[in-house]
């Protein structure tokens, strides 16, 4: 048994070689301070969707992007009075539950791996893969092998064998060769979504996203009881612990993570706890190239990746405009698959001239 005194000389060992080291590790209290955030309001101009993308610089010259569904001034605000002046490297340290929260981990990443000179997914482990599976909206957008197919609008409760066949009938118009997630955004009864589930079970569907709403475990409980058509939910879920109850019961088969709400930290958190129950993560996006981005360096640093939603809109225009923000190419699918990000952060040349152009009032 080692003595009180072999103790401490093994202390003062330990203390005199970690010391230095510690010393010469630690930067400069204002090394890469964020020195200015600011927002940018964007709208499509067909479709109308509307983002936010936040643009943060440091002292050092540094520039992170980032993105959210929406950024309102007094949370703007908020964030700026909270982090102006703190080092842009500390995206551990940023409060989830907070609005903005997920842009902000945005680009606190990418300022993050421009300082080290990596691409984000680098910074974070990665590659766990070299091209990312995606889906998008339309059957007809190029170099896609998956799709979302939406339910039909419910004009009624409870509608029945017309409303199955309904849904039939847009999966049979897929043909054979496109994998498909079924969407029905939590807006069916629990019985037409039951119904439903059992309905497309033969189709063979990637998942059924958002059957119904998750605020009544007991109903997702029933569905997922009748059926062995894989759930997806989490889309509108802002809470990390929604997730874990999801998870404990065993009523999902696909998690969800808003990218914008969560950023790629909280859902990288989420992801890791749906590892622990053989759950794979297909992230939730519906906003601009710049969440794009994030998206896939997400993919590439989680192991339990599944695929990825690219909104790809339908009109010429608001494509244009996505390809006029970021780098073109970013949301270009080939044989299925969107191609890595290989530059330093999140590995994008955002046009501050488009983010004016589309500037959203």
């Amino acid at each position: 048994m080692a003595t009180n005194a072999a103790i401490a000389r093994r202390r003062a060992r330990l203390t005199g070689g970690f010391v230095p080291q510690a010393a010469a590790a630690a930067p400069r209290s204002d090394e890469h301070a964020i020195a200015e955030l600011r927002w940018f309001p964007v709208r499509e101009p067909v479709s109308g969707n509307r983002y936010a993308v936040l643009r943060v610089k440091t002292r050092s010259g540094l520039t992170g992007w980032g993105e959210c569904a929406q950024a309102s001034e007094q949370d703007a605000a908020a964030l700026e009075k909270a982090w102006i002046g703190r080092p842009a490297t500390l995206y551990a340290a940023i409060d989830g539950a907070a609005s903005l929260a997920g842009a902000l981990d945005m680009a606190m990443l990418d300022i993050l791996g421009k300082a080290c000179r990596a691409p984000v997914y680098r910074v974070l482990g990665g590659p766990t893969r070299h091209k990312i599976r995606a889906f998008t909206d339309s059957a007809a957008a190029p170099g896609f092998r998956a799709v979302a197919v939406r339910v039909p609008p419910p004009v009624a409760r409870n509608q029945g064998k017309a409303y199955q066949n309904q849904v039939q009938a847009l999966v049979k118009a897929l043909g054979d060769d496109r994998d498909f997630v079924l969407d029905a955004h939590g807006r069916l009864t629990p019985g037409d979504a039951a119904s439903v589930a059992a309905a497309i079970e033969s189709s063979h569907p990637l998942w059924f996203d958002e059957p119904c709403s998750v605020s009544n475990l007991e109903v997702v409980r029933k569905i997922s009881a009748e059926t062995v058509t894989p759930l997806g939910f989490g889309r509108g879920v802002a809470d990390p612990g929604v997730f874990q109850a999801l998870l404990r019961e065993g009523l999902v088969d696909v998690v969800r993570p808003d990218i914008s709400v969560h950023g790629i930290s909280g859902t990288r958190r989420i992801a890791v706890l749906a590892e622990t129950y053989y759950v794979a993560v297909a992230p939730h996006h519906d906003g601009g190239p710049v969440a794009t981005a994030a998206a896939l360096h997400l993919a590439a640093s989680v192991p339990n990746f599944f695929i990825q939603h690219v909104p790809r809109p339908e009109a010429a225009a608001d494509r244009d405009m996505r390809a006029a923000i970021v780098s073109a190419g970013l949301e270009t699918a080939r044989d299925g698959f969107l191609e890595l990000p290989r530059g330093p952060g999140l590995g994008i040349e955002v046009n501050q001239a488009a983010l004016e152009k589309y500037h959203a009032a």
